[in-house]
């Protein structure tokens, strides 16, 4: 067996490349690393036990043939057995340009490999639940395309890959996996960065440091979905043992906080108090251009913000199905948030872990 996957060293994919060594000793994987991620990625192999078994090749997704040389992209083709691919451009204020290139010619050239792989089992392709857009109340994992607007470059260009993705279904075996907002493990906490929900930590912190109220922000009952990011490549590992059968799995949590919910339980966790301010999200989305209000949440893209005041929800009939055979359910938020905030707390200061 040989895996192929993109995204390495991110936050997701070297979690998984980790676990699919780990799952199978006879199993090889080869990554495709961008050239200026090369120092990282041989750093993060030589972490990984059963390193020697996984390959790095300097590419690029956004080029024909993956940006390899001739021989690597037949050597691929003729051996490859599994694809994951997870490369993406997740910044929310990505211009569409570079989202384009990478979301969406990305998608395509790695869909190209798989049409040529002649032992191709399946394509494990991770998209996101927000390529349902702005839509409100339940989103079903058979749906797409819907007519549907969307909040930023990033959900329109995961959308478009996704459809890409599904057209090419009946020759190339996919699972769909479509996560909520990916944050830490949920037994350490441990991420990659600071960023998304962890901008209200980092307000809850600012507003602890100063002595002042924690801000409450945000449609109240607004369900805002996150998941850990252990469950995530749980449920891919686990899944990719299986034939690829056309499904489309929302890694969510099926019962998800509110916002009010969420803000509440980490502000008793970081910083034993409750928020005494409401300020509603429009207000503070449209005010980020400011540079007190950009300093009160702690930089905080305005395009973030717009996910606490959404109302929608995520239906997952098909993925608890599916990942119920495998011993696998969704934690809730309250089962892992002291370990999330605990690894903040430890490394709130770690220039490494905030946002660009």
């Amino acid at each position: 067996m040989h895996a192929l996957v993109t995204g390495f060293p991110g936050f997701i994919a070297r979690r998984l490349a980790r676990r699919l060594l780990a799952d199978d000793p006879e199993l090889r994987v080869t990554a495709i690393v961008e050239a200026s991620m090369a120092d990282a990625a041989s750093s993060a192999a030589q972490a990984i036990e059963g390193g020697d078994r996984l390959e790095l090749l300097t590419g690029d997704i956004g080029e024909r043939r993956l940006g390899l040389a001739d021989d690597d992209y037949r050597r691929l083709a003729s051996t490859v057995t599994t694809v994951h691919h997870l490369a993406a451009i997740y910044n929310l204020a990505v211009p569409l340009e570079v989202a384009q290139r990478v979301n969406v010619d990305g998608t395509g050239n790695v869909l190209d490999l798989c049409l040529a792989a002649d032992k191709l089992e399946g394509l494990h392709y991770v998209s996101t639940a927000y390529v349902a857009g702005v839509r409100k109340g339940v989103v079903y994992e058979h749906e797409l395309s819907l007519g549907q607007r969307f909040k930023n470059h990033y959900e329109s260009t995961k959308f478009q890959a996704e459809v890409w993705v599904r057209e090419l279904m009946d020759r190339v075996p996919t699972t769909i996996y479509r996560p909520a907002i990916v944050v830490g493990d949920s037994r350490t906490g441990e991420t990659q960065k600071f960023d998304g929900p962890y901008y209200l930590l980092r307000s809850i912190s600012r507003a602890a440091r100063t002595n002042t109220p924690i801000a409450q922000f945000g449609r109240a009952s607004a369900p805002f979905n996150v998941v850990p990011v252990d469950f995530v490549v749980d449920a891919i590992a686990a899944i990719s043992k299986d034939p690829a059968q056309g499904d489309t799995l929302h890694l969510v949590d099926p019962d998800p906080l509110t916002a009010s919910e969420l803000t509440v339980l980490l502000s008793r966790a970081y910083a034993g108090r409750e928020p005494s301010l409401r300020i509603p999200a429009t207000v503070v989305a449209g005010s980020l251009r400011l540079k007190p209000v950009r300093e009160m949440f702690e930089g905080a893209p305005s395009e973030s913000i717009r996910y606490l005041n959404h109302p929608v929800r995520f239906s997952t009939r098909r993925a608890d199905e599916v990942l119920a055979a495998h011993g696998l359910r969704c934690p809730r938020f309250p089962e892992y948030a002291e370990a999330i905030v605990q690894f903040f707390r430890q490394h709130e200061g770690d220039p490494a872990l905030r946002p660009v």
